[in-house]
């Protein structure tokens, strides 16, 4: 069968491999769909010094199938059913994951694609338990943005930032594929999005997305739209995953008591803080890495009663090399989907 894997940096091979055998206990055996390119995957395919992996390995992190066969003890699942697989290989037995709160399990083994095999093969076996049902009715290619995208979001917005409707909220670099999902959220339950991109094209479609304010953050400063927009008050939430270029603005955007969240570091991990003016104005941040299954189910609850992911680009297994670069050099709105 067909599989993507990352010999060495920067080199993806489609390699023929074996298929897998029949699942053993507790797993099920699933045909991979569609997979949708996330900036973990260019850190994989840049060979970031933190991962701990063998190489070959199977690149693809987010992605969906469908169940094709079934092994001795599983239950809750049938042939055909349609699946997203859980992104990490949790524990199962720590008191994170006996709560629900996968993404802070104590004995993780790896993230899929990253540490271990991922998802850009036809076929593979996996434990029945990370598994999350894809509802009726969401096609491959927006089903495949939501094991990570949307449940991403999910638990940035509402776990940790708990925005509520009418409150304004920041939300940086709206081409992106979180950023995209974040400002249909958001705008669905009836808040004001200030948005920010890099080029004019995209404050264009970030506003055709729904955006009630844009800017050009190349241009324009961000922080003086979200005071002047909220009268000085400031905005209640601010959704961060750039870092170091945003991070004293995103500070400065906030209103007395407002919540910054935050998932990425992409233009740098190191970032001052103005400690007094975090006291002072009893800031609250939140760190976000990842969600909970729960997250994933609940994103799919949204993608069902109508509110759907920004696809760029959809391309074939092959070119998954060629999704990759473009998301590594941002020419990108939305979500590049690739398909198997």
């Amino acid at each position: 069968m067909r599989a993507l894997r990352l010999h060495a940096e920067r080199d993806l091979r489609l390699d023929d491999i074996p298929p897998p055998p029949p699942p053993g206990p507790g797993e099920v055996q699933v045909r991979m769909r569609a997979l949708a390119l996330n900036h973990i995957d260019v850190w994989g395919w840049r060979g970031m010094a933190f991962a701990r992996r063998a190489l070959p390995i199977c690149v693809g992190v987010e992605a969906v199938g469908e169940v094709v066969a079934a092994g001795p003890g599983v239950e809750g699942w049938r042939i055909g059913d349609r699946v997203a697989p859980y992104g990490a290989i949790t524990c199962g037995a720590c008191r994170a994951c006996r709560e629900g709160r996968d993404n802070l399990c104590e004995d993780v083994r790896g993230i899929m694609g990253f540490h271990v095999d991922g998802f850009a093969r036809e076929r593979a076996n996996l434990e029945a338990r990370l598994l999350v049902r894809v509802p009726d009715g969401i096609g491959w290619e927006d089903a495949a943005c939501g094991p990570v995208t949307f449940a991403t979001v999910e638990h940035m917005l509402f776990d940790n930032a708990r925005l509520e409707p009418g409150e304004t909220i920041l939300v940086h670099a709206a081409g992106s594929g979180i950023g995209t999902v974040a400002i249909r959220m958001a705008k669905a339950l009836g808040c004001t999005v200030i948005a920010t991109a890099g080029d004019d094209e995209k404050c264009a479609k970030a506003r055709a997305l729904g955006a009630d304010h844009v800017v050009n953050y190349t241009t324009g400063r961000f922080e003086s739209v979200a005071r002047r927009v909220t009268g000085k008050r400031g905005v209640d939430v601010v959704f961060e995953h750039v870092g170091a270029a945003t991070w004293a603005g995103s500070l400065f955007s906030l209103r007395m008591g407002g919540r910054l969240v935050t998932c990425g570091s992409t233009s740098g991990v190191a970032a001052e803080t103005n400690l007094m003016m975090l006291f002072q104005r009893q800031l609250r941040i939140f760190g976000s890495f990842g969600a909970s299954m729960r997250n994933i189910a609940d994103g799919y609850a949204r993608m069902a009663a109508g509110l759907r992911p920004v696809i760029d680009t959809v391309l074939p297994l092959e070119r998954f090399a060629e999704g990759v670069a473009r998301l590594e050099s941002r020419r990108v709105f939305g979500k590049i989907v690739v398909t198997l």
